[in-house]
């Protein structure tokens, strides 16, 4: 089966991590940035990426480099290209681009060309024309062009893979299932290993990552679409065999405990639902008390809490006591244990009293944060 260039987005502060998955499904690592890795295979091993991966965003499967200096170039080259036998012509198709082009202002209309070329092909061959939009949920052309060279893949993710379809309660603003994932795994040098315990839980996307990563559950088994699904050639009978031996492979015990704690009982009762879409509720205990009663299981593991940032005007203040009590719960009652605080807040995290081990660092959207790591001897 023929091999191209496949680059995978990852959100900054994560490649380190996707970078372990990649090797760990066998796949060559080309070449990596702050916010993608450039690997190579197969159409079934970007099906097989899209499966697994915890930390990646789109997984892009490359079908051409274009030489193009302006829009026009763009639309001839693109128009020349056999769409009709990658997307059919009854989809929805949706053109994103990256573009770095002294004669394009504005991305949109280097989508708009793109898109005209592809339709317009597709329309010549078999008389009838895509529908299109800004809807990720269908075939989704990528493009990435920098001065005269472009490159073209197609989005076999479709919407982000951070989108795993279990999140269906969010509350407030969560944390992303992908950084969630990252979070887990600078915690657990390896899957399943130690206790795993999460006051402030939330609507419960830490624990249930990691609750994910420890029965060896992968992600896209939640999802219900792909942007593979929705392009030719790709081999949906060998798709379903993945997932059957992925299946066959999840625990359905664990060596270790997951406990995730909030005070707030519609938290808790968001958290138990999304676990239960995730396929994972009966592996993680649930408890409604405030942090500092949170019950620590004996045995090594990790406890993280990710409270508030204190980023609005007064709010700072208003957490000091918070963030010094939750130093005080890590000395009192998590001996022998990893003590974790995900913030952004640099002056709060010095509140707690303990001196980090390490300060690892995270993007959460486009907030720069830590994750401060203590061990509890």
């Amino acid at each position: 089966m023929k091999k191209s260039n496949i680059v995978i987005t990852v959100p900054d502060g994560l490649c380190t991590y996707l970078k372990a998955e990649v090797e760990s499904l066998g796949l060559p690592v080309k070449s990596v940035t702050s916010t993608s890795l450039s690997t190579e295979g197969t159409s079934l091993d970007a099906m097989m990426l899209n499966l697994h991966i915890r930390t990646g965003h789109h997984v892009l499967y490359q079908i051409a480099a274009l030489r193009c200096r302006d829009a026009d170039e763009l639309y001839k080259e693109l128009l020349k290209m056999p769409w009709e036998t990658i997307i059919p012509s009854d989809e929805y198709l949706t053109v994103v681009s990256n573009v770095r082009n002294l004669t394009i202002k504005d991305t949109r209309f280097a989508n708009l060309r793109a898109k005209d070329a592809i339709v317009d092909r597709i329309q010549a061959r078999k008389g009838r024309r895509p529908d299109s939009g800004p809807e990720e949920s269908g075939a989704v052309v990528s493009l990435f062009w920098r001065d005269d060279r472009c490159t073209v893949y197609l989005d076999t993710s479709g919407e982000s893979l951070s989108k795993r379809g279990y999140r269906r309660i969010p509350l407030g603003a969560p944390m992303q299932e992908t950084l969630a994932a990252g979070v887990v795994k600078a915690l657990r040098s390896k899957e399943g290993g130690g206790n795993f315990v999460n006051p402030m839980c939330g609507s419960g996307t830490l624990a249930i990552e990691a609750a994910l990563a420890a029965s060896g559950r992968v992600p896209g088994l939640t999802r219900h679409n792909f942007g593979f699904f929705h392009f030719m050639g790709f081999d949906m009978r060998a798709w379903e065999e993945m997932k059957k031996a992925a299946k066959s492979r999840v625990a359905k015990t664990l060596p270790s405990i997951i406990v995730a704690a909030d005070k707030n009982e519609k938290a808790i009762d968001a958290a138990r639902k999304n676990a239960m879409t995730a396929g994972v509720e009966q592996l993680i205990r649930f408890e409604i008390c405030d942090y500092a009663d949170t019950p620590v299981p004996t045995g090594s593991g990790a406890i993280v809490l990710n409270p508030g940032y204190g980023m609005r005007m007064g709010e700072e203040s208003q957490l000091v006591e918070t963030y010094r009590g939750i130093g005080s719960f890590f000395k009192q009652k998590c001996k022998g244990c990893q003590g974790a605080i995900f913030t952004a807040n640099t002056s709060l995290a010095g509140q707690v009293g303990l001196k980090a081990k390490r300060k690892i660092p995270f993007v959460n959207g486009k907030i720069e944060c830590r994750l401060y790591v203590y061990d509890l001897y």
